[in-house]
């Protein structure tokens, strides 16, 4: 039981507390924009979130108050702690910056309170007053650990959730390792039998090198993934759009001329993106559309094409992100597989349809891609028939938001690869 619970300093520093909180959220957010890279409005992106804000500090105000309002699991304000701690996770903080976020909070409310003690009449003992900061000391521990609490519980689900699909991957990995090792060494024993002829060397061959080369697919799809996780993106060299669509072209060259397939350059605003990141995606997109092209077609496409829209995350309303599109005239993807078809290991043909083989991963590394830089991928599918896979990301820099305005098309030698 606090010796001074009935201390009247606490009640008029607790109310004075309540009166101040539109002003004490107005400087706590400020030093935590001042902090992240996230805009203001990012911080607590609803009015609802924010509202949150002014019921931590009355429930710290009630508890300076009296230890008898005691802060504990069935409080709301205890509930707001940890919807607050859901936010962070998904806007990606780190656990250093949430705990950096309540020590700039007690920081704001003791040099509130520093300032303003000397203005309240009310007389009070030393104890009385060191009672009253212990209060608020405790009050922000409380409710900094249940926005913790449900930060690291959100972090575990994340990683139960990566260790089921890394299991799930090793499984499907191996088998499919295996079974190609075992093909391409079956064949490779068969070439060494005697007085085999010209046309069975050259099936044989044909069947170790096609399984070969799925399996440095299925390589390079692991490298991609790795990188993932190691590289922060955003420290990536950075160039034009329409530079980064010319260099997929350029690439894909080979493939799209064996298929048939012209790779169309369409309008590309010249605002600078993460070479790495987005020639990783549009390589994804471009290469999936060749492969699944309809050879029914007398004439096969596919076509690069981006604008810059504006965003509603804007602090001032001029904030964009470039919109990036791979369109084509294929055999697009069956109905049933299009809720799931930027999952891991989700396929939209069977291999047997097709003829393509493949592992299922293109379409989730650049979903994963493009959210580490905060944008989204999404695909949509024509009544006419074809595909349309896009994806968006934020605009790296205020001046690119001019492009809405006036957005420019590619160099005529670059309109068609």
């Amino acid at each position: 039981m606090d010796p001074q619970e009935d201390c009247p300093l606490a009640h008029t520093l607790a109310q004075r507390v309540r009166d101040a909180r539109d002003e004490l959220t107005t400087r706590w957010l400020d030093r935590i924009v001042a902090r992240v890279t996230l805009e203001p409005n990012r911080i607590f992106p609803t009015d609802e979130l924010l509202d949150h804000v002014p019921l931590l500090l009355t429930g710290i105000a009630d508890y300076i108050e009296s230890t008898s309002n005691e802060i504990s699991a069935d409080v709301p304000v205890l509930h707001k702690a940890m919807e607050l701690g859901a936010l962070r996770h998904g806007q990606g903080f780190d656990i250093y910056e949430i705990q950096k976020e309540y020590e700039i909070l007690g920081g704001i409310l003791f040099s509130y309170l520093a300032r303003i003690v000397d203005e309240v009449e009310q007389p009070c003992t030393r104890s009385e007053l060191l009672f009253c900061a212990h209060r608020l000391f405790r009050a922000i521990a409380i409710i900094q650990q249940a926005t913790t609490s449900q930060y690291l519980q959100r972090m575990n689900e994340r990683i139960h959730e990566r260790e089921d699909r890394l299991r799930a991957f090793n499984r499907v990995i191996t088998h499919e390792f295996r079974n190609q090792i075992g093909a391409a060494l079956g064949a490779g024993q068969l070439l060494n039998l005697e007085g085999l002829g010209a046309e069975d060397r050259h099936r044989l061959t044909g069947v170790v090198v096609r399984n070969v080369d799925a399996m440095r697919s299925r390589l390079d799809a692991l490298l991609d993934l790795t990188r993932l996780d190691a590289v922060d993106v955003r420290r990536q060299r950075h160039v034009k759009l329409p530079q980064a669509a010319f260099e997929v072209a350029r690439s894909l060259r080979d493939a799209s001329d064996s298929r048939g397939v012209e790779v169309r350059l369409g309008t590309l605003p010249p605002v600078e993106v993460h070479a790495a990141a987005v020639e990783l995606c549009l390589s994804n997109y471009v290469s999936n559309a060749i492969k699944y092209a309809d050879v029914a077609k007398p004439q096969r496409w596919v076509e690069i094409s981006g604008h810059v829209r504006p965003t509603s995350t804007g602090e001032s309303g001029d904030a964009s992100e470039v919109v990036v599109e791979v369109r084509d005239n294929g055999i697009g993807v069956p109905e049933a597989a299009q809720p799931r078809i930027f999952d891991r290991f989700v396929r939209g043909h069977d291999d047997r349809e097709t003829s393509v083989e493949g592992t299922g991963l293109g379409l989730s590394i650049v979903r994963e891609t493009v959210q580490s830089l905060g944008g989204t991928a999404w695909a949509d599918f024509p009544a006419e028939g074809g595909s349309v896979f896009a994806f968006s990301i934020p605009c790296r820099r205020q001046r690119d938001s001019a492009v809405l305005a006036a957005q420019s098309e590619p160099t005529p030698d670059e309109a068609s690869v």
